[in-house]
């Protein structure tokens, strides 16, 4: 192999760090999480020598994702931490067939949540001529920063570098290109820069693969009335929108005015999809705006809609536990209590998703096992979607990975009624549900999928793979706090 990034083999395929996906404050790692990564970078040198390989080929290997997920169960276990655990034979961290027949996969994957910053954008005139935004990222010190100009590094977070993490470093089928919290001026990626990049996608013969979401506010000026031009110019394939977010840092319920307003319009428009960011609080102000109370009130009184709850309502200022009724927890639990007092049955028109959720659970099994089993219980096997928010975490691939091999335990399963996580609910969460209220044939897509240039490129990439196992996103509160300058 020829080593082009990374030859040493210093960066661990399964990244846990501190990265945000700049909606909440980069959290620091535990002392478990420090041990799991030191574990699993010793146990890649002693792997690596038997099999003869260096630690770059051994880490970019089937083995090197199965040996760290293995590390990361041994120190999770040596605290006492076996409510869930990657399901991989030992043998795996040595025995690359073995490996590849369990971390690696061939599901149709539809990741409902990314994102990717325009490098060339509008946004940059909004802020001071002599600033480096985005440049304190880890991702953007990639070979593509030497090309001429101040801000040339912003290249390393483009389109291109996008689909290159998503389709050929990753396991993913489709997107949904999704957006931030912003103004329709400060936004980092706008529509037109998100319809752009569904072109260049689709002039690879891959048209289906990507889609993309409308961004709207609707306790903003304007937000309402765009709604029109998103839906009828932009074939978007749903709304998107800040329950949290708002003038001065006030945010609104989903059953107050402007939100059943936004609710009406959509439906008038025949987009059936609203996504709503729910948990991982941006702050204290409007704090109360991040839970779910609302979700299961709308949910009831518009039947024909789908109320995708991005993030599942999980805040990462708690660790989740079984859920308790009327304990008023913040948390997954919130959303739970809005569907069970408005009588909305699981498997209805309420669905979770499981960006940046899903990779905050990969530090802790415990959390991840309670948080999943309660999904499934009370929103419904049917209705847990997948989703990543990358690019900021990089490629999606390590996700996929953990959550492919990732089981309840049978203790758990037994002392709070959560199911087993057969491989039939994993092809769900990974990509049929979603199927379902993006309205897309799964069957069709894949057939599409399987001869288009995208697969064809990913054939001949994968003689050679170049990971970089990079994440974009803030680590620090410095990175956090510039990143909200820029309204990202």
């Amino acid at each position: 192999m020829n080593n082009d990034i990374d030859k040493d083999g210093t960066r661990l395929p399964i990244k846990i760090d501190t990265t945000s996906n700049g909606e909440y404050a980069p959290m620091p790692l535990s002392a478990t999480n420090v041990e799991a990564n030191k574990l699993a970078h010793d146990n890649a040198t002693t792997h690596a020598k038997r099999r003869g390989w260096d630690r770059r080929k051994f880490l970019v290997s089937s083995c090197g994702a199965a040996s760290t997920l293995l590390a990361f169960n041994a120190a999770n276990a040596a605290v006492g931490k076996r409510g869930g655990f990657h399901q991989i034979s030992d043998d795996a961290a040595l025995d690359l067939q073995l490996a590849q027949a369990e971390v690696d996969g061939n599901e149709f994957i539809f990741d409902v949540q990314g994102h990717y910053v325009n490098p060339n954008g509008a946004w940059l005139n909004l802020v001071p001529e002599n600033s480096t935004p985005y440049s304190g990222m880890e991702k953007a010190s990639c070979e593509l920063a030497d090309m001429p100009g101040d801000r040339a590094y912003l290249n390393c977070l483009s389109a291109d570098e996008f689909i290159k993490d998503v389709f050929l470093d990753s396991d993913t089928s489709i997107m949904v290109l999704s957006f931030v919290p912003s103004t329709q001026e400060r936004e980092p990626v706008t529509i037109e820069d998100a319809n752009e990049t569904r072109n260049i996608v689709a002039q690879l013969d891959g048209s289906k693969r990507l889609m993309i979401h409308g961004r709207v506010n609707p306790n903003q000026d304007g937000d309402l009335e765009a709604m029109d031009e998103l839906a009828e110019r932009w074939d978007i394939c749903a709304f998107k929108t800040y329950t949290q977010f708002g003038p001065g840092g006030v945010g609104y319920w989903l059953s107050d005015d402007p939100g059943l307003a936004m609710i009406e319009r959509a439906r008038s428009l025949g987009v059936r999809n609203i996504c709503i960011h729910k948990g991982l609080p941006f702050g204290p102000v409007s704090l109360e705006h991040s839970r779910c109370d609302d979700v299961g009130v709308v949910a009831k009184m518009y039947p024909d809609m789908n109320f995708l709850i991005y993030h599942s309502g999980y805040d990462n200022s708690i660790t989740e536990q079984a859920f308790a009724p009327g304990e008023n927890r913040m948390g997954i639990d919130t959303l739970i209590q809005s569907l069970i007092d408005n009588d909305v049955a699981p498997n209805s028109n309420v669905y979770a998703e499981l960006g940046s959720t899903w990779r905050l659970l990969m530090r802790d099994p415990d959390n991840a096992a309670h948080s999943l089993g309660k999904l499934f219980k009370y929103v419904g096997q049917d209705n847990v979607l997948w989703g990543t928010d990358s690019i900021w975490y990089g490629s999606p691939q390590d996700q996929i990975q953990a959550f492919r091999t990732f089981q309840i335990s049978q203790e758990f399963q037994e002392r709070f009624d959560y199911p087993e996580i057969t491989p039939e609910l994993r092809r769900k969460v990974f990509g049929l549900n979603a199927a379902v209220p993006y309205r897309i044939s799964a069957t069709e897509i894949q057939s599409f999928l399987a001869a288009d240039s995208v697969s064809q490129r990913k054939l001949a990439y994968m003689n050679n793979p170049q990971p970089h196992f990079k994440t974009y996103g803030p680590k620090t509160r410095r990175e956090f706090l510039n990143f909200l300058k820029l309204g990202g």
